[in-house]
């Protein structure tokens, strides 16, 4: 993977208790899938969101765009961020849906790192570029 160099594992250790956490909050009555997010913002801050469903199932926010969400409306810029954090516990290491890779590729640098995991052993990570490798822009 190229880019910047991002230890994977110091990561998972430094931003789970954020993600997990943010999962507690949760809002899924209908998949029952409790998913924490958090970004990690070139200043240090992190960013949690969970997901958010709704019975009009298109409706429905997962928790990765919320932390992107609520980092932007933190204040971080676009490309502001090289981690992000998944959570969900009950499953296998899920990846991220089409909508948050699209919008993952829009708010974080090609090259920023996606880990998705359901504990500190357990996980698998990706490049934006590598989850999205021809995203839909507009110029």
């Amino acid at each position: 993977m190229t880019g910047p160099v991002v230890d994977v594992d110091k990561a998972v250790a430094s931003l789970l208790d954020s993600a997990r956490a943010a999962s507690d909050h949760a809002y899924s009555p209908y998949s029952e899938a409790r998913v924490g997010a958090c970004v990690l913002d070139e200043d240090g801050n992190i960013h949690s969101g969970c997901n958010v469903e709704s019975a009009s199932y298109g409706l429905t926010q997962c928790a990765e765009r919320n932390a992107l969400a609520s980092a932007i409306s933190a204040g971080m810029r676009p490309g502001g961020a090289h981690v992000l954090l998944i959570f969900a516990s009950g499953f296998e290491v899920l990846s991220p849906c089409g909508a948050c890779r699209q919008v993952m590729s829009e708010l974080l640098p090609a090259d920023a790192v996606v880990i998705s995991c359901v504990s500190d052993s357990e996980y698998r990570y990706w490049s934006v570029s590598e989850l999205l490798p021809d995203p839909f822009i507009l110029k």
